[in-house]
């Protein structure tokens, strides 16, 4: 059975294998680590796709392979004995021999052609743009593991104007500090990986940030109804967020286009809302496990569903398949207090809502005998949206359908 390279979310064309849990000829389960992959969103543990042993490790650790491609293979029950029996061993054994030298062969030749001054493979992105502008690769400063070449440091490097002068690029002035006075933090990977998904980000949508005050009194009576039943029923509390993301859910339904990306020239909207929720891993890094066809839950459902992902995600349980297919997202800062939060769009989706923190407000109340002043939970609701693909007015409709939403519907009925 070939093992291949995951998908580890939309826009990931490739992925590292950065260690190998297992040896050749070791026994491989479903329900342990066979190694572990890394891409500019995520570093994960992939396990075997079956029960059996592992006869091959056709990719070292640290090599950057294309999505699909074959890593490894694995032998189930009874195909070792078949193998063996369909040709003599010194047939097998030449022919093992012949196909090693030609791969052998192919290999070097490959290298010599696509690799960076550090022996590192090119990407096929970074070999297209390469070829295209007639480069070096050996003039690239790389600033991927081991000094790898990525494709922004591709761009930086035409950006230079140093394309007809190969040489590395000049690094900027080093920091000066004291070490009696600083303690330096070295990024770990997906530290790394989070910032790069950032940077590129920022790099490829123009950001445009709204954001609107919603009064939650409406959801908070319901919450307080039926907090201590549901939190024995379901051993966990009911938060603000599912209720936030039913309405999102509901509000796509009349705005569509912030439920998109953007392809080429195209604006491509999905019919199906699948909820990316934004995790915070104690701090080192930053996760968006999504919620395959969130609009087709209940509220509880939804609470079920955001609670699971985040539990997996901080356990590192996650699997590649809760990476894909991602059509908007949710980032949920309000559990620290903050007043309003500026979210980076996670590629290649067209907008993502920062839930904020809930707290009490005097506010004005209208009424049919008139206003009055009465204290309220309120929360502000922002959200970034690439401005290629809608306008203001759009997003500033859909958000306001989002606060509709939550200050009008009558939660306690829905949880009923």
């Amino acid at each position: 059975m070939d093992v291949i390279m995951p998908q580890l979310g939309e826009t990931v064309s490739e992925g590292t294998v950065s260690v190998w849990h297992k040896s050749i000829g070791d026994a491989v389960s479903t329900k342990e680590p066979l190694f572990d992959v890394s891409s500019d969103k995520v570093e994960m543990e992939v396990p075997a796709p079956a029960e059996g042993t592992l006869l091959e490790i056709r990719v070292d650790a640290g090599t950057t392979v294309p999505v699909g491609e074959v890593v490894a293979i694995i032998v189930r029950e009874g195909e070792v004995i078949e193998a063996k029996a369909a040709a003599p061993a010194a047939v097998r054994a030449e022919a093992e021999i012949a196909k090693a030298d030609v791969a052998a062969v192919r290999s070097q030749s490959v290298k010599a052609a696509n690799r960076d001054a550090n022996g590192n493979p090119l990407s096929p992105a970074v070999r297209r743009l390469v070829a295209e502008h007639g480069l070096e690769p050996t003039a690239i400063a790389g600033s991927g593991l081991k000094g790898r070449i990525k494709k922004k440091d591709v761009l930086a490097y035409l950006e230079s104007g140093a394309t007809r002068a190969p040489g590395r690029r000049i690094p900027a002035p080093p920091l000066s500090y004291s070490a009696d006075d600083t303690e330096v933090i070295p990024f770990n990977k997906l530290r790394k990986l989070t910032a790069e998904h950032m940077v590129r980000s920022k790099a490829t949508s123009p950001h445009v940030l709204q954001a609107v005050e919603a009064d939650f009194a409406r959801v908070a009576r319901a919450r307080t109804g039926i907090s201590a039943a549901w939190k024995k029923r379901e051993g966990f509390s009911l938060t603000y967020l599912p209720f936030i993301a039913k309405a999102v859910c509901e509000a796509i339904r009349d705005f569509p286009r912030v439920n998109g990306a953007i392809d080429g020239e195209n604006l491509v909207v999905f019919r199906r809302v699948n909820l990316g929720i934004a995790v915070d891993l104690d701090f080192d890094g930053l996760v968006a496990p999504v919620i395959k066809d969130a609009d087709g839950m209940t509220l509880q459902e939804l609470a079920r569903a955001i609670r699971d992902v985040s539990e997996r995600a901080r356990t590192n349980q996650l699997k590649p398949d809760d990476f894909t297919e991602g059509t908007y997202t949710i980032s949920n800062s309000g559990v620290f207090g903050t007043m309003i939060t500026a979210p980076i769009i996670n590629q290649p989706q067209v907008a993502i809502l920062s839930t904020d923190g809930i707290t009490k407000k005097p506010v004005v109340i209208e009424t049919d005998e008139g206003d009055t002043i009465g204290i309220r939970p309120v929360g502000v609701l922002a959200q970034s949206f690439d401005h290629r693909a809608i306008d203001g007015a759009y997003s500033a409709a859909f958000l306001n359908r989002v606060r509709e939403i939550l200050q009008t519907k009558d939660w306690t009925a829905v949880l009923s």
